[in-house]
């Protein structure tokens, strides 16, 4: 069974196709990179498969259930545009809550386990309104790993985060794939993304214009699938 499933989805904004007849599988353990111009259709995409939307037509699943069931959500992990972190709230308050909404056995103990692993441990109690950007990114990148999830979502997860908050990202998802976790990102950010993936799929105006495993020359030269498969 697949970890994310996607079976001729379709998404229309009235009558125009933002996405036609998507068709991706990513299997356990394994990193897709979702790349595409602006307004291929990636957000769009990334967003059904986490259930924040819904296709017009097919289906999607996560280890075989619809996305938007309780046990497929417990699984996922999502980063988005937004940092989606509480302003008024700590640190440590942040993660205390998101633990206690996932039912965690132990929120404060998971809570204080991922400020360290993020780097916040020595900023625990301060107010999330007064951290930098960077900071705040961090405290995102927790959030979503927080309840161990099986999937983890990302949507341009390296667009404008500092240094710092890259080295935690690429660390954290490097362990995530060592544990057999699965990870699809969409990201323009190529030379990051395709060092950490297995797979690529390129969409154009909403289609799959390639899907098939990363290779060396990708890797080598970030701007060859764009080359080989085109955007005409």
């Amino acid at each position: 069974m697949s970890a994310v499933a996607v079976d001729g989805v379709w998404k229309f904004y009235g009558d125009y196709p933002a996405l036609k007849n998507i068709r991706l599988e990513a299997a356990r353990g394994s990193c897709l990179a979702l790349i595409g111009r602006n307004g291929a259709g990636k957000t769009t995409l990334l967003r059904i498969i986490a259930g924040f939307n819904r296709p017009g037509k097919g289906q999607v699943r996560i280890f075989g259930r619809e996305p938007r069931e309780t046990d497929a959500r417990r699984q996922i992990g999502f980063i988005g545009h937004g940092i989606s972190v509480y302003d008024e709230l700590s640190a440590f308050e942040n993660l205390k809550l998101y633990g206690q909404l996932y039912n965690l056995p132990d929120p404060r103990a998971s809570a204080t386990e991922w400020l360290e692993r993020t780097g916040l441990a020595r900023v625990a109690s301060g107010l999330v309104r007064e951290f930098s950007r960077g900071m705040r990114q961090r405290l995102a990148v927790a959030r979503a790993f927080l309840h161990e999830p099986s999937v983890l979502l990302l949507d341009e997860p390296f667009t404008a985060l500092d240094d710092k908050a890259i080295a935690v990202l690429q660390r954290l998802l490097r362990e995530a794939l060592a544990q057999g976790k699965t990870i699809v990102m969409s990201t323009h950010q190529l030379r990051e993304a395709l060092e950490l993936s297995s797979h690529v799929a390129m969409l154009n105006r909403g289609q799959v214009a390639f899907h098939g495993p990363c290779t060396p020359e990708m890797i080598s030269d970030p701007g060859y699938v764009y080359a080989r498969y085109g955007e005409g």
